[in-house]
């Protein structure tokens, strides 16, 4: 049996929470979904998921809770959804907490402020899927160990590396649990 833990610090939690739980069962997996607030609670899962939010708070929190450090010292496979993709990168347009585990460069709201907020249709892993842009980030930079999994004309918007994923938009605000599955995929293959 896999864990997978939806970090509970600020932001879109119970929408993520639902989703991977939503996956996990069209999926017929042995997983458990569960909340993540303490180091202690980071320790007993195998994956967390970060959503959107603000990304220097939830880093910040990170922190002081130890959850950053028993994500980098016990190799989590982390998804991070708008803030979540912020903190996943090795570099960002603001001093700020990171963790680092995907080799690219992020610029926090690179759609615009809370106003340009838009929703459009995206290609992504050879399907449609329905993103949702809230004060988006988007990658400007991507290192060689990356890999770019989906792009618009503004930016990069999806982000693979190892174990770990990072989404400009929001997939657990739709109906499409399918990125959810992707990530649950690659989780059990990185705990083999």
């Amino acid at each position: 049996m896999i864990r997978i833990g939806i970090l509970d610090l600020q932001g879109d939690v119970s929408e993520h929470l639902e989703m991977t739980r939503r996956a996990v069962e069209r999926m017929d997996v042995d997983a458990e979904v569960v909340k993540v607030r303490t180091a202690e609670d980071a320790s007993a899962v195998d994956a967390i998921i970060i959503s959107g939010g603000e990304s220097t708070v939830i880093g910040k929190l990170m922190e002081e809770t130890g959850i950053k450090d028993v994500i980098l010292t016990e190799n989590k496979a982390v998804m991070g959804t708008c803030a979540g993709m912020v903190l996943l990168a090795r570099e960002t347009d603001y001093e700020q907490p990171l963790l680092g585990l995907i080799d690219m460069k992020v610029k926090r709201n690179a759609f615009g402020r809370q106003k340009d907020s838009f929703e459009e249709d995206i290609e992504i892993l050879g399907r449609k899927f329905h993103g949702i842009f809230i004060r988006a980030p988007a990658a400007v930079e991507v290192g060689e160990g990356a890999e770019v999994l989906s792009r618009i004309d503004e930016g990069i918007i999806a982000v693979k590396e190892g174990c770990n994923l990072a989404l400009a938009f929001h997939p657990e605000l739709g109906e499409n649990t399918g990125l959810h599955e992707y990530f649950i995929k690659e989780v059990l293959n990185c705990v083999e």
